[in-house]
């Protein structure tokens, strides 16, 4: 486990639930590293989708992850209940890094924190563009 700094449900602006499942766990008895990289993806998608108005099945502009890194700090695993913090880092024209962090339930120090970017994309050109003005007022709301 990481020696960083490890931050605080304090350091998040919104928080989502999130149920562990049976084939999260790995051979070693704990969540699988790849698997917090779906959960990052779950949070940032559904602050975006209920927040921002996303609609994943027909808008043409859409988020496409480009980079994304998590640093872990205590294992979890299934069956404990967990949250995940979202805020939004940085906020470019086209693009956004949210930093997103995974505790458990009850605690007030993350298991495992890291960032997620976004490029925002016209779906049928799968060009970059300008974030559209209702998700960037709520990527704005809790930029840090």
């Amino acid at each position: 486990m990481s020696k960083a700094q490890v931050p605080s449900r304090a350091d998040y602006k919104v928080f989502y639930p999130i149920t562990t499942r049976w084939s999260d766990n790995d051979i070693y008895g704990h969540v699988n590293n790849v698997i917090y990289y779906s959960y990052f993806d779950t949070a940032a998608n559904r602050y975006l989708i209920e927040e921002g108005g996303l609609d994943i099945s027909d808008a043409s502009i859409v988020g496409y992850v480009v980079n994304s890194g998590c640093e872990y700090h205590a294992p979890i695993t299934y069956p404990e209940s967990v949250v995940a913090g979202v805020r939004v880092d940085r906020l470019g024209n086209s693009s956004v890094q949210y930093g997103i962090a995974i505790f458990k339930e009850g605690e007030e120090q993350a298991a495992a924190h890291g960032h997620f970017v976004h490029v925002f994309v016209e779906r049928a050109e799968n060009k970059a563009v300008p974030i559209p003005g209702n998700l960037r007022a709520a990527l704005e709301r809790v930029l840090v």
